[in-house]
């Protein structure tokens, strides 16, 4: 990048996942809200971070959005494993994840986050109705080896974020920048496509 980063010290990682079953078994970063996929949207919201880095098992759906791509390092462990696969690939101190089916995340959103960071914190994730939201969060990237190592037991992202010291944010935090929560918003299913307005690829 060219130093002019909102937020010079943190990688964007945007985490393809799965296989969209739910839809049909498309390529969930090619579904397009207003004439653009989420993938180019986010594409957009990483001009605020140092580095943008998409982590893809399959990458040629998305090969022609020109990305930094990487794949898991450790197969099988689905979302932790991918949070893992960005720690590992990052050349920033940290790394902001999102979903590459979250088509409303903003700055605004994020810094609330990012502000909530500290020396004494390893992650920052903001807790909803008692769920944490671990795919809009911040991870400290030098714990990389010890998310590694946690991984042979096939944890959650969740109990993998309550190895480390982690920062839960009342969800009110995001909602006075965000009312309607539209930043947590991921598109898994039919109706979620007539909910936020998305198309298919």
């Amino acid at each position: 990048m060219d130093g002019s980063a909102t937020f010079p010290d943190v990688t964007l990682a945007i985490l393809a996942g799965g296989q969209g079953t739910r839809l049909g078994g498309v390529a969930k970063g090619l579904l397009s809200v207003e004439g653009l996929t989420t993938l180019e949207r986010l594409r957009a919201f990483g001009s605020h971070f140092e580095d943008v880095l998409l982590v893809a098992n399959v990458p040629a759906p998305y090969e022609r959005f020109g990305l930094r791509t990487v794949a898991d390092a450790v197969k099988g462990k689905g979302a932790p494993g991918g949070v893992h696969a960005a720690l590992g690939a990052a050349r920033t101190p940290w790394v902001f994840a999102v979903a590459c089916d979250m088509p409303f995340v903003t700055e605004a959103a994020a810094r609330v986050v990012l502000d909530a960071r500290g020396e004494d914190v390893d992650a920052v994730c903001i807790e909803r109705d008692g769920r944490w939201e671990p795919l809009f969060a911040a991870y400290r990237t030098e714990r990389v080896s010890h998310w590694g190592e946690a991984l042979v037991e096939d944890p959650s992202l969740r109990q993998l974020l309550m190895r480390f010291r982690t920062r839960t944010l009342p969800v009110d935090a995001l909602r006075a920048v965000d009312p309607e929560l539209r930043a947590l918003a991921n598109v898994n299913t039919p109706e979620d496509l007539v909910r936020y307005g998305v198309t298919l690829p």
